[in-house]
This record gives C-alpha cells, structure tokens and sequence, in this order.
C-alpha cells in the first residue's frame, strides 16, 4: 500500500504494538505473513492479535482517508476493530469457498462457450458451412474485437449496476447465443455468431477481478487469479472430454455433432448463469437474502474483519461505492494514465508467440493424420502441464516480489520452440515430434494472472482499477486479433513466415520487459528523492493538501 511510507518511522521502530492510550486497542506485530501452503508452519501465533498498521491508526492521516459517507461497508468500518490469525485465516477459507469457487466456475462456462470452436473444427465445422481458414481466421478476428470494443463500456455497466447484477446477465444473454449455434448455416451467420459473443462476453473478466477485489488484500488477489486463470484450463480439459463424447452424436436427428455440442454446452451456461443471480451477493456486508439465507453467509465479527482488513491495506477501496457509475471526467483520467501504458503495451504482445499454435493446434493434428477422437484428447497434456507452470510462476512472482523479469520467463521457454519450427523441416519429420515440441511450447508459464494484479496495483485507486482493467484486457484482445492473422492460407501448412514473425515479436517482447522495469524503477526514485527530502511535518501537509489521486500520489510507488 502507497502511505504506508508515511508510517516509516513505525515500521522501522518493529512492533509498535504499545499505544499512547489505553482506550486504543494494541495492533499486531508488522510482519510477512506465510503466503502459501509449501512455505510450511507459520511461526505466528495463531491467536495473536493480526491487524497491522495503517493510516487509520494515526490521527493525523486518519481524517485524510475515511471512508465517504455512502460506502456500502460503512456500517462495518471500525478503526478500533482487532481480530486474530486464527480468524483471519479461518474467513479466507469461507471466502475462497464461498466467493472464490463460484468465480472460478462462472470463468469455466465464459470458457466453455468462446473455445469450443476448436472442438468444433475436428467435426468438419468448416467443411459443413462451406468455410475456408481464412474465413476461420477472419471469425476469430471478428470476436476478439467485438470482445475488445465491448470492454469498456461492459466495465462502465458494471460499476453503475454492481457486478453481482451485470454478470449474470451477461452469462444468461451469451449462452442464448452460443446454443443458438445449433442453428448456423452459413459464413453470414457465423460470423454473426462471433460477434454478438464477443459484444456480450466481453467485459466479463474485469467486471470478475473488481468484483473479487471487494473481498481480498493484494497478495491474496494476486494468487486466487492464478487459479482462476488455472480454471481456464480446467475448462479446457472438460471441453475436450465433452467434444470426444458430444461429436460423437453426428448423425441424431440428421444434424453433425459440433451443433449438439454447442447446444448443450450452451444450455449448461444458462444454467449456471441463472444460479449466479443467487450466488453474489453485492459485497461483504451484502449477503443476506431469499436465497442466500435472511441471516446470509457471514457473521456481523465476520463482516467487520472482511471490511477492515481490506480498507486497511487499501484505503482507496472505500472511494467510490458498488453501484456508484464512472463519470466522462473520470473515465477520460484514468484513460490519460500514462503510467500504466507500460502494462497495456505488455499486454498486448506478450501472448502473441503461442496463441497462433493454440489456435491451429487441433486443425494440425487432424492434417497429422490423428482422427476426432485423438485431436481433442491430445489437447489435455499441453493443458495441464499449462497450469501447473502458470501456478509455479505466480506464487514464485509473489515468493521473490517480482513481477516484471519473473513475467519474462515465458518468452525464455517459448523462445526454443520457435527457432525449431524455424529451422527444421516439419514436412518430413514424425508427427509426433511435432505434437511434442507443439505440447512443450504451449506448456509455457503465461503470466497473464501477474500482470492482470500488476495492474490493479500500479492503479491505486476504484476509478482508475475499473477502467485499467478494461483496457488492460483490451489491449490482450487486440493482440488476440493480431495473433489469429499470422498464419495464413498462402503460409500453409508449415507456415514458415508466420513462425519467423513469432520469433521476432518474441525478441520484442523480451526487450519491452527490461523497458518497463527500467521505467517502474527510473519513477520509483524520482519519488523517493522528493518524498525522501521532506519532513515529517511536510509529508502530512502533503497528505492534507494535495490534489494528487490514484498512482499520482507522491507517497506511491509502482509494483515492478
């Protein structure tokens, strides 16, 4: 957190556990609290007092970032407020299992509905409508940037709506699309399709990540992304154990099996869409209702540890309310946020050297001679060894308190991979070799979860998050555009130029990494020279009287 620079006195002096009055409870000791489940036993007591220092505890910043009057937790907000490890530990649990778990099975339908057009393909989709694979190529672009143009203003919806409202509408509205694919007779109506699911999906991971940051600290934030993007590929695996079983039924009712696959998985959507009305609830002080139960899921003690452990390590989170919508003025600030172009330019790029392959991978395979059955089921290993890597990276990022050059490890993987289809003659090798070093490449660490709590870092306050996130996810899908018109019909099938643009996008990419460390790095000393220079007298004038919001603020500094 930014003003924790104002306590440096504190943190150095170790505890400051006593107080100058006994009418103020003691804080728990400043520590490093264990992060993860292999770092083993924490040395903490587990029933020690847990709250750690903020600026609520100093009277003379503490009027400085009160919550204002229309937060939806003010009821629960309490400076006074103590609890312990044990409690704490405990209330993540529930959340995870109450919040996290329904987070994670609504992104595993998002991922149901945009990626089983891969399965779809092993079914002759493409033969059976009278498509080319640029006419393929040209769907995919077709709903990556109806998927980039609804970011935005899906994220404005949300803000002005609340998420718990906006998400299950979206889930509802797309899945009527994707069984409606049953229907599609040709490239007018399939392209149609793309669109309307792009416009009505896009927006939806942001709209997830701001809601999920109602309930979590940063670190937190940061390690439950890994595993909701790990979700992506669970769904992956599913899809592919679902497209074995479901394209078998070509042939019921006179109709080919990739439509029974996207009316069923379709319908699954629905389903979950409609239960997710019932399960978010708005925020934590939120939870009661006719379906959640009168008394909701968590305790008044519950609710007042959710609300102050959070507002304490980010007193920006109480400045704008959950239905409270982005104004012009806002909106156009946190677009003029240079300091986070940097991450949008990452973003952009820095999955362009596998997404081609992931693309065309089950096109491939059936052109290597493998039947429908084996295409789908080949999917599995490069996607399971995906999340485990892209778990490792994320609790390693967390671990050393790196994100920029442990982010760079990807590309370090992929990077053999490409100069091998690069350099060897795939026509004449073993189709298996192929399937391998294809398998290894997309095995890679993404760090896609790092970079996405990155950015929620680096933007410091609820108006510049909402609408960073959206723009950080746009600039993905725009490179998602960029990716599906590298390999071209005139390329085909070793696609030699494609490769040799992918190898050079890759080096690319490996020297915008050490630009944005050195940028993060270059401002972060600007600020400590300036902030450094001041008294403590000054330091809280500054607080008192500056204009400066967000990542602006003197006293922040950018995550790197």
């Amino acid at each position: 957190m930014s003003t924790v620079l104002v306590r440096q006195k504190e943190a150095r002096d170790g505890s400051d556990t006593d107080t100058s009055s006994d009418s103020i409870p003691a804080l728990g000791v400043l520590t490093e609290k264990r992060r993860f489940w292999f770092q083993g036993r924490s040395d903490n007591d587990l029933d020690a007092i847990a709250t750690q220092p903020s600026v609520f505890d100093d009277p003379e910043t503490a009027d400085k970032y009160k919550p204002r009057a229309d937060w939806e937790n003010l009821s629960r907000f309490d400076p006074l407020a103590r609890w312990t490890w044990r409690e704490e530990n405990a209330l993540v649990r529930k959340i995870d299992f109450k919040i996290m778990v329904w987070a994670c099975v609504m992104f595993m339908a998002l991922e149901l509905d945009r990626a089983n057009i891969s399965q779809a393909l092993t079914d002759d989709l493409l033969g059976d409508l009278g498509l080319t694979t640029n006419d393929y190529n040209f769907g995919n672009s077709v709903f990556k940037l109806a998927f980039l143009c609804a970011e935005l203003p899906s994220q404005l919806v949300s803000k002005w709506m609340g998420p718990d409202r906006w998400i299950p509408s979206q889930m509802c509205l797309w899945s009527i699309v994707a069984f409606a694919q049953f229907w599609l007779q040709g490239r007018s109506s399939f392209l149609a399709c793309r669109a309307l699911l792009g416009l009505l999906q896009g927006g939806f991971i942001p709209d997830v990540i701001l809601y999920l940051s109602y309930f979590y600290k940063h670190h937190e934030l940061s390690i439950r992304l890994s595993f909701f993007w790990t979700m992506m590929s669970v769904a992956d695996i599913i899809s592919a154990l679902l497209a074995a079983a479901l394209l078998n039924m070509r042939g019921i009712g006179g109709y080919a099996g990739w439509r029974w696959l996207f009316l069923i998985e379709g319908l699954l959507t629905l389903i979950f869409g409609l239960l997710a009305y019932g399960l978010m609830p708005p925020g934590p002080t939120q939870t009661a209702n006719w379906f959640r139960g009168k008394k909701g899921w968590f305790t008044a003690r519950e609710e007042t540890i959710i609300v102050n452990r959070v507002i304490r390590e980010d007193p920006t989170k109480s400045t704008m309310h959950n239905r409270q919508p982005i104004t012009f003025k806002l909106l156009w600030q946190s677009l003029c946020d240079f300091d986070l172009w940097p991450l949008y330019i990452l973003g952009l790029v820095f999955q362009i050297p596998a997404t081609p392959e992931q693309q065309y991978l089950t096109l491939s395979l059936k052109g290597l001679g493998f039947n429908t059955f084996q295409s789908n089921l080949l999917t599995i290993p490069w996607t399971v060894m995906h999340m485990i890597t892209m778990l490792i990276l994320t609790f390693v990022s967390e671990l050393v308190n790196e994100r920029t050059f442990v982010s760079m490890i990807g590309q370090i993987w992929i990077l053999p991979c490409l100069i091998y289809f690069n350099v060897a003659d795939t026509s004449s090798v073993s189709r298996w070799v192929i399937f391998a070093v294809t398998s290894v490449l997309l095995s890679y660490p993404n760090a896609h979860p790092i970079q996405v709590a990155w950015n929620s870092r680096n933007s410091n306050s609820v108006r510049s998050r909402t609408v960073s996130a959206a723009c950080y996810n746009m600039f993905v899908q725009t490179g998602a555009i960029i990716s599906s018109n590298i390999y071209r019909k005139d390329d085909a099938p070793l696609y030699r130029r494609g490769n040799r643009q992918l190898l050079a996008i890759l080096c690319m990419n490996v020297v915008l990494y050490c630009l944005v460390k050195l940028y993060y790095v270059s401002v972060n000393r600007r600020r400590d020279k300036k902030w450094n220079a001041m008294s403590e007298s000054e330091r809280i004038h500054y607080l008192a009287t500056t204009t400066d919001q967000g990542n602006k603020r003197l006293d922040f500094r950018f995550h790197h």
